[in-house]
């Protein structure tokens, strides 16, 4: 049986600014990749956190059924929020230890409802480090960043 692994980046010119997201999902059998899907897209005005966090909903909710899955993020912010901070603001009603509003909670909550259809377990790798998948996942989160950008002509 295969290994499913998302390989997620996100990406953003200015923070806030234009942003992009991208995912290499990978089914892996004996070592070798025997199935690619790639996944990208955008936003005119946002930031590289809600980037982060939408390359990863992105990939669970690409799925059609329930399945077991390694999600790899170079963002510690959403390896540590999915992990580990997303108990407590959920005991907290959303809120931080602080008792202020989490941000980007709408996110936050779409990927918590999107990961219990899954069995998932979540790898970081240091950015930029020249890791072929993450490095991937990067030009993809540049693409999906790409038609937001200032300066590119209208189709």
């Amino acid at each position: 049986m295969a290994e499913l692994f998302a390989y997620t980046d996100g990406a953003c010119s200015g923070n806030p600014g234009p942003g992009g997201w991208g995912v290499l999902l990978q089914a892996v059998e004996n070592g070798t990749v025997v199935k690619e899907r790639e996944l990208s897209g955008g936003e005119a005005e946002t930031t590289n956190n809600r980037m982060e966090l939408l390359a990863a909903i992105a990939a669970l909710e690409t799925l059609s059924r329930p399945s077991t899955l390694t999600i790899v993020t170079d963002s510690a912010y959403v390896k540590n929020g999915v992990t580990g901070w997303i108990h407590g603001w959920k005991r907290n009603g959303w809120k931080t230890s602080a008792k202020k509003p989490v941000k980007n909670v709408e996110l936050w909550q779409r990927l918590d409802e999107a990961q219990h259809r899954h069995s998932v377990t979540w790898e970081w790798v240091k950015g930029h480090a020249g890791h072929p998948e993450n490095e991937r996942a990067d030009e993809l989160a540049r693409a999906g960043m790409a038609p937001f950008k200032p300066g590119k002509a209208e189709a």
